[in-house]
């Protein structure tokens, strides 16, 4: 038996390791995807999507919206003041636990072929190896640092 993973005196370590385990999911992120669901059930009715299902771009739509307000650079939302994160992650939840209950409407586009994404990621190889040393990009931390030091500090960004 695996040292730290059960004790011999009590046998339902034994079956208890072989479960889902929700120790490995962060407490803290589920309930702010809590409060973005209890959002979506105040303001459409709780569990309104398992009932009427979903449209897989509405909720692929919603996501994507929350994560690129939140990419540049608006982390809460202004309507509900929740995580832009968080609200994405409540998207995704309602598009998955709907695909799991088979009521969702798959209204993607046609499927493109396999391996699109491999051939991708070979192109982009390539122009790192073309390259290899490139430029450290401008980050919204290093902006911050800037204006929190006196000018005249900075002779170039490498």
């Amino acid at each position: 038996m695996d040292a730290g993973l059960s004790k011999d005196t009590n046998p339902k370590d034994a079956v208890g390791i072989k479960k889902v385990p929700m120790s490995v999911v962060s407490a803290p992120v589920l309930m702010e995807i809590g409060l973005g669901m209890m959002e979506g059930a105040r303001k459409y009715r709780r569990h309104n999507y398992r009932v009427a299902g979903v449209r897989a771009s509405v909720y692929y739509d919603a996501a994507m919206r929350h994560l690129m307000s939140w990419w540049e650079g608006e982390d809460i939302d202004p309507d509900s003041g929740l995580s832009h994160v968080s609200k994405a992650l409540s998207c995704l939840s309602v598009l998955r636990d709907s695909m799991i209950i088979g009521n969702w409407n798959d209204d993607r586009p046609p499927k493109h072929k396999d391996g699109w994404l491999e051939e991708y990621n070979k192109k982009a190889e390539k122009i790192i190896d073309k390259y290899p040393e490139g430029l450290k990009p401008y980050t919204e931390l290093e902006e911050k640092d800037k204006l929190s030091k006196p000018k005249g500090l900075y002779t170039s960004i490498k």
